[in-house]
């Protein structure tokens, strides 16, 4: 298995690209992933690693692969235009498209929008990934046991959020273990998440478990900068994280 972090470690995701001023740039973030010794990054936002060569050659002179792209989708109600556009994005590349319900909590998820684009995602030769979030339709383990009946789409394990929607993230290797193909390792402690080991979730017993599984797993500790405030405690504990994974799981 190959790790990962994603730009959100560093406070760079949707709701603060371009909205709140002290974010840290691509570069930077790109070098505190490759100098943490992480093998790989996400997308994070739409155009903010940039696309096509600048891309490419960004992750080509750190040694980085592309591990994933997050899509929200509010299936059966909103076009496939961003899942395309994503997908236009990460040409070239090996990742996975995370397929992630929208919010808000209202209703059921349409099983057969999920599977729409799940097999646009194929007819791009891509390989889908549905990532279970707090805050959408698809967060509890009923409703993720829902997706799994009605769909033939691969799960991504995210520890932080299942163990924050009441689930126990290394049950779920178990029972689910033949449909996880990507994993976000998160850990979280009374709702927050934190550094890995110093929350509730089990994250070197998860490690232990996926025994055989070759994907990703994606190193999550979500910040959003406060006004003012400076990346660089964070990209301290991103550093602190992998070093966390390498003595205390193995990997």
């Amino acid at each position: 298995m190959r790790i990962a972090n994603a730009p959100v470690s560093y406070g760079a995701f949707e709701l603060t690209v371009g909205i709140v001023p002290n974010v840290p740039d691509a570069d930077r973030v790109l070098d505190a992933i490759a100098e943490a010794g992480y093998d790989g990054t996400e997308l994070g936002p739409l155009g903010y690693l940039g696309k096509g060569e600048l891309l490419d050659g960004r992750l080509r002179r750190r040694g980085l692969a592309l591990a994933g792209a997050f899509v929200e989708i509010r299936f059966g109600t909103e076009s496939l235009g961003e899942l395309e556009r994503t997908l236009d994005s990460i040409a070239g590349h090996d990742a996975k498209a995370v397929l992630c319900d929208k919010g808000p909590r209202e209703g059921e998820v349409d099983l057969t929008a999920v599977s729409e684009a799940a097999e646009l995602v194929r007819a791009r030769s891509f390989e889908p990934t549905f990532h279970p979030h707090l805050g959408t339709r698809v967060q509890t383990p009923p409703e993720i046991e829902r997706v799994l009946a009605g769909t033939d789409v691969p799960l991504l394990l995210d520890t932080g959020h299942l163990r924050a929607a009441g689930g126990d993230p290394l049950a779920a290797v178990r029972e689910w273990g033949d449909r996880i193909n990507h994993v976000h390792l998160k850990d979280v402690r009374e709702g927050v998440f934190c550094e890995l080991g110093a929350g509730e979730v089990d994250l070197a017993g998860v490690v232990a478990a996926l025994d055989g599984y070759a994907g990703w797993l994606v190193v999550e500790h979500d910040w959003i900068p406060k006004p003012g405030e400076e990346p660089d405690a964070q990209i301290e504990a991103q550093a602190r994280n992998r070093r966390w994974l390498r003595e205390h799981a193995g990997v």
